[in-house]
């Protein structure tokens, strides 16, 4: 248990800490935004710059798709939509539990508005105990464990996919507009390390679903709460550069490692390290979007017709992420229409998607869940014949202290 005397006396440097981070976010805010305006002035020099040194200068800037002082206001949701989401959570495996196993639980959500139609809420639990399942991740040195969470994503996509291709094959009505929502980022950064046959098993599924709600017309959208991204400051870092001539060979090298990048400029220090959502924040009202980006993640790389483009909205208690794949943002009728349904599940939700929270509450296994999982698994080994069954000594010393 927690000594609090003793944490308490830990409190007062947290504190002052966070009291001199909050004056010095600031500062480059205030800087970031005198910068922003010197891009937009610039905005068809720096794009230039960026094409020539994207592959240089050591950091992952987006590339601005809309003029920089773009604030547009999203329109109202219409009556009648749908908005589709999953969310997953697992129970994960255990040398000390009954049987070494793990189960994925993937909350299914389709809410419909304005259609006189029942809402679908309900999970989709999978049980993995075969050795390709438990033990196929760790010739890439990747553990089990690790590999349940990227297995997780994999059945988050199919399912959406599922959702959306079956809502909009519907023939019982009028179609009504769709969104299918993700919760968290569609840029998957952590795949850059992993070996090429981990990333063959995780992505292509991935992409496999994202075509067939792409084929069914069904606009889908990640949504990102407290977004640490850098992304678009990476590109106005381009206008602090210290040395005019980029391309001048007797510049001086950057001695900043990756603050200066390429070693034809040097950055302003003090916009890093500095989030997106600083100086959106500033820049934006309630229910008005920033311009659209295409990331230059390296690991799109190998995303095939689904590069990767966002914008920042002030949804009105914060900045929000928003992702979509390329085949949403060049349409850009379809493009508002999700944001529009998107800000309208905000409000429904007081400050977070509604749908989102609801595929989360589904998915999640508690306490008494994962109980009775393993309750039922006993069950099920005993009456295959199977003899000693039970947790390990540790397991069982651990739920019941004699303190």
């Amino acid at each position: 248990m927690l000594d609090f005397v003793a944490l308490a006396k830990q409190m007062q440097g947290i504190g002052d800490h966070l009291t001199q981070e909050a004056i010095a976010a600031r500062e480059k805010v205030t800087e970031a935004r005198s910068l922003l305006k010197r891009a937009n002035a610039t905005q068809s020099e720096l794009l230039k710059i960026f094409q020539r040194e994207r592959d240089t200068i050591g950091l992952t800037a987006a590339e601005p798709i809309e003029s920089l002082d773009t604030r547009e206001d999203i329109a109202p949701a219409p009556d009648a939509h749908t908005i589709l989401a999953t969310d997953g959570s697992q129970i994960a495996p255990s040398h000390h539990e009954i049987a070494y196993c793990y189960l994925l639980n993937t909350g299914r959500i389709a809410l419909h508005y304005g259609q006189g139609r029942q809402p679908s809420l309900n999970s989709q639990p999978e049980v993995f105990y075969k050795n390709e399942d438990l033990y196929l991740s760790r010739q890439w040195g990747i553990g089990t464990e690790e590999w349940m969470g990227y297995q997780r994503m994999v059945a988050e996509a199919e399912v959406l996919a599922e959702l959306g291709v079956t809502e909009a094959a519907r023939k019982d009505g009028p179609r009504s507009p769709l969104l299918a929502m993700v919760d968290g980022s569609l840029i998957f950064w952590f795949l850059e390390p992993l070996p090429r046959g981990a990333r063959e098993r995780i992505l292509p599924p991935i992409l496999n679903a994202w075509d067939r709600l792409r084929l069914s017309n069904v606009p889908m959208m990640g949504y990102i709460s407290a977004s640490r991204s850098g992304e678009a400051m990476n590109f106005l870092r381009f206008a602090s550069c210290i040395f005019e001539q980029w391309d001048s060979d007797d510049a001086p090298d950057s001695s900043d490692g990756d603050k200066g990048g390429s070693n034809k400029g040097s950055y302003d220090p003090k916009l890093e390290p500095m989030k997106d959502t600083l100086l959106w924040a500033e820049w934006l009202e309630p229910g008005q979007r920033g311009p659209l980006w295409r990331s230059s993640s390296q690991v799109l790389q190998e995303y095939r017709t689904h590069p990767i483009y966002f914008c920042y909205v002030n949804v009105g208690v914060e900045i929000a992420r928003i992702e979509v794949p390329e085949w949403l943002a060049v349409d850009t009728q379809k493009f508002n229409q999700a944001l529009s349904l998107m800000l309208a599940q905000v409000q429904k939700g007081y400050g977070y998607p509604v749908a989102l929270a609801e595929a989360h509450n589904q998915a999640v296994v508690r306490g008494g869940d994962r109980t009775r999982f393993f309750l039922m698994l006993e069950r099920a080994m005993v009456a295959a014949g199977l003899k000693n069954v039970g947790t390990s000594y540790k397991e069982a010393r651990k739920r019941g202290s004699i303190a």
